[in-house]
């Protein structure tokens, strides 16, 4: 049996927690350039993860403000209706006593999504008289179906009916928005309104990185994305509406 020097054990332990940290473009030639470049346009953090070899702290931030400001139309603060475009809306519901309830409106314009109209109705207020006033903004733009927040509960559903509107609840969740509009961001391929407060929750949105190494996008403790969520959840709609099938849901007087 080979006999070791506690000096011998101590260099062996250390030896054993040497690792090799490089780049997937030295470990990995045969990895496409292009597949690389692509991801860090899209997503700078996490391509730093997956192809630089860089370890993620546990909260960073998804996109910095120049990128945000880059599609900031100035002074741009609402687009009037075109007949020529299809529009899509996103609502973010809220039961009136602690967060906004928004409303964003977006078209798509050849490869741009391009974000229409923002309202923020800020607690307290009716719920009930806030969705009547978002459907008239609706039917400014001929929207007759919106996309929200599914665990608002049947609420929204029962007071948009009212009005005619449909309220189909989104299929992704709050983080996933966040997730699918970064690309969009960072490589220009949509529009904003000169809006301080959507730029301010934009650039406020942290990226949590869990235990099980899940990504997971949310509002700092104590900061809102009101605003945030449904200006990201109408544009994915709107640069989403060529997939999906015209729908056809008239307006009840």
């Amino acid at each position: 049996m080979l006999s070791l020097s506690l000096r011998d054990r101590d260099r062996i332990s250390v030896l054993r927690q040497v690792v090799w940290q490089a780049d997937t473009e030295l470990m990995n030639p045969n990895v496409d350039d292009r597949v690389i470049a692509e991801a860090y346009r899209d997503d700078p953090v996490a391509a730093t993860a997956e192809y630089g070899a860089e370890f993620r702290s546990d909260i960073q931030g998804i996109v910095t403000r120049e990128a945000v400001e880059a599609v900031v139309v100035p002074d741009r603060r609402e687009l009037p209706f075109v007949p020529r475009y299809r529009y899509s809306a996103f609502c973010d519901p809220s039961g009136g006593s602690a967060d906004s309830m928004t409303l964003a409106i977006a078209h798509l314009a050849g490869e741009v999504a391009v974000l229409d109209a923002v309202r923020e109705v800020r607690p307290p207020f009716s719920p009930e008289g806030v969705v009547t006033e978002f459907v008239q903004l609706l039917r400014l733009y001929r929207v007759r179906r919106v996309y929200g927040d599914r665990y608002a509960g049947e609420w929204p559903r029962e007071q948009f009916w009212k009005h005619g509107v449909v309220y189909k609840p989104a299929e992704k969740v709050k983080s996933d928005l966040y997730r699918d509009i970064l690309p969009m961001l960072n490589s220009k391929r949509v529009e904003l309104l000169d809006n301080s407060v959507l730029v301010a929750q934009l650039c406020s949105l942290e990226r949590r990185t869990g235990r099980g190494g899940r990504d997971s996008i949310d509002h700092p403790p104590r900061g809102r994305d009101d605003v945030a969520n449904a200006v990201a959840g109408a544009l994915l709609t709107a640069s989403e509406a060529r997939s999906r099938k015209a729908e056809v849901v008239p307006f009840r007087v």
